[in-house]
């Protein structure tokens, strides 16, 4: 019964979502590499997608994974609804993003026209500022959505200016480190939302079992006053 409440829970939201911003079944699978079939199993809540899947929905629609999650009412939808796309948000996180890498031309072109030398390294080096920079705006605006892609390249972008700074013929084994490295970013980053799914999940289930409880609670006293 509480299973089949939560594929209700996440079944409603994911209808609601969808409809609300005007899509269909096959152009919401196409958003996230699932058929339509799939969206529609998940709509008629015959089944759950999976933390990855949430996850996605999430960033595509704005709401936090605890959304699909639980249940709501009329009121909640509608701030949802009518809630904007963050587009100023997403305006500040491009200016930033674009100001690193105009201050980067500024500076190769800078030594170019003092020094005539293009150093051209500069770009790379400006990477792990980008992707650093984009960790913490996703962790305050976005609750970490995009942080593992951004993490991942930070320790690539790392790994390619020791290879830049140290250029010789035998140095391309060094990117053999970035292997177990983005292994352990994809298990931490897994295990995380994992663990994010499991304490709502537990939540979910506890609010529905008090919930449930002072229900039966009401029916006990209210059948015990028409005995009486």
């Amino acid at each position: 019964m509480e299973i089949n409440e939560l594929k209700q829970n996440v079944a409603q939201n994911i209808y609601f979502l969808r409809t609300a911003n005007n899509m269909t079944q096959s152009e919401l699978g196409a958003k996230i590499n699932y058929s339509d079939k799939a969206i529609s199993k998940w709509e008629r809540a015959e089944g759950l997608p999976d933390v990855f899947v949430l996850t996605k929905l999430g960033e595509l629609f704005g709401v936090s994974v605890d959304y699909f999650l639980c249940e709501h009412n009329e009121q909640d939808r509608r701030v949802v609804d009518t809630r904007p796309i963050k587009n100023t948000k997403k305006l500040i996180n491009q200016t930033v993003l674009l100001g690193i890498v105009a201050v980067a031309v500024l500076l190769v072109v800078t030594l170019y026209l003092t020094r005539g030398v293009v150093y051209w390294q500069l770009f790379i080096y400006s990477l792990p500022v980008l992707f650093t920079v984009q960790i913490v705006l996703s962790a305050v605006w976005w609750k970490g959505r995009g942080a593992f892609v951004c993490t991942s390249l930070l320790c690539w972008s790392v790994l390619l200016i020791i290879y830049v700074a140290m250029y010789s013929g035998n140095m391309w084994q060094l990117f053999f480190i970035g292997v177990p490295v983005q292994l352990i970013v994809f298990l931490c980053y897994k295990m995380r939302n994992a663990i994010h799914i499991a304490k709502k999940t537990s939540l979910f289930f506890k609010r529905k079992g008090e919930k449930d409880g002072i229900k039966g609670a009401s029916e006990a006293q209210a059948q015990e006053k028409q005995e009486k």
